[in-house]
Formats: C-alpha cells, sequence, structure tokens
C-alpha cells in the first residue's frame, strides 16, 4: 500500500486517465474527487461488503420456508398418490 500525505487541492495520478483530488480537510475525515473514465467503476468498498453479506444472507432460505410460503398462500402440496 503507497500511503501519502496530501493537502486539499492536490492531487493523485493513477495510470493516465484517474485523477484522484483532495477537495478538503475536515476534522478526522476528508473529502476527495475522483476523475475517471465512463466504464471505471468506484465503489466504496463498506457498501460493496455490506451487499455481499445481505446477499449472502438472502440466499440462505429456511428449511421450511417452502411449506410456511404455501401456508401462508393456502396451498397445500399435492400428495405423492396423485
Amino acid at each position: 500500500m503507497l500511503v501519502l500525505t496530501r493537502k486539499p487541492g492536490e492531487k493523485i495520478l493513477i495510470g493516465d486517465d484517474i485523477v484522484v483530488t483532495v477537495l478538503e480537510s475536515r476534522g478526522d475525515g476528508i473529502r476527495i474527487g475522483i476523475d475517471a473514465p465512463r466504464g471505471i467503476s468506484i465503489q466504496r468498498a463498506e457498501v460493496i461488503k455490506a451487499v455481499a453479506e445481505a446477499n449472502l444472507e438472502a440466499a440462505h432460505a429456511d428449511v421450511d420456508a417452502e411449506a410456511k410460503l404455501r401456508s401462508q398462500l393456502g396451498l397445500n402440496r399435492p400428495s405423492d398418490s396423485e
């Protein structure tokens, strides 16, 4: 990891077409601006992590989820003899 000290208004270049500008410093945080081509995805890591965790949780349904849903909808499972 490269660690830099920058002042407001100073820029960091990443490759030929990504520019990170320090906009201002506020207390314990800073505001940055990122100029990048439209094809480059820029995401906050904590948002990606939260979405991934929510997706994993949603993918693990209860064992009896189908039976609960059928019961709420008033549907009965067809019997094996039919």
